[in-house]
């Protein structure tokens, strides 16, 4: 509320804790960027077919609904849940790991951030115009960034002067 903005609605990139940081603000998980963060588990062409269906469901994001986004995460699941617990032991050193962590780790990536990648589409948050990406975002401070650019040779309080003339105009 301070200087006049009001925050009614966050969208957020990823970043570790920001998504229950805000429980009063409907909080709006970036798809672009779950999709990066899948695809930065799985690459662009996973080579076994758990991780190829995966990213296709994840690929889907922003064409369907909460309910056909979870419905085809739970039958994924289902059909791939012995393989996600395979495990391969290191008979040397009496450890295991999961055989399969970059797959799960993608699957888990888009359970825990499922509650979040829908809330723009939440009749309760439609009057609000929450966009699904931060892209919008991300180019005003292109914005900014440019601007501070031109003027390099400032010092910290000038160029936070120079922020605030760019927010405030």
């Amino acid at each position: 509320m301070k200087k006049g903005w009001v925050i009614k609605g966050i969208v957020v990139d990823g970043r570790r804790g920001m998504l229950e940081s805000f429980p009063d603000i409907p909080t709006q998980m970036c798809q672009f960027h779950q999709i990066q963060i899948v695809t930065r588990y799985l690459t662009q062409r996973p080579k076994l077919k758990a991780g190829q269906e995966l990213r296709k469901i994840a690929l889907q994001l922003p064409k369907i609904n909460q309910y056909q986004y979870q419905k085809r995460l739970n039958l994924w699941y289902s059909y791939w849940e012995t393989f996600l617990k395979e495990r391969t032991v290191d008979t040397e050193k009496g450890t295991w790991r999961y055989t399969h962590r970059t797959i799960r780790s993608a699957y888990y990536s888009l359970k825990h951030n499922a509650p979040y990648l829908f809330i723009y589409k939440d009749i309760c948050y439609a009057h609000l115009n929450i966009p699904n990406t931060t892209n919008s975002l991300d180019g005003f401070f292109t914005h900014l960034k440019d601007s501070l650019r031109i003027h390099c040779g400032l010092k910290k309080k000038r160029k936070i002067l120079l922020i605030e003339s760019l927010l405030w105009d």
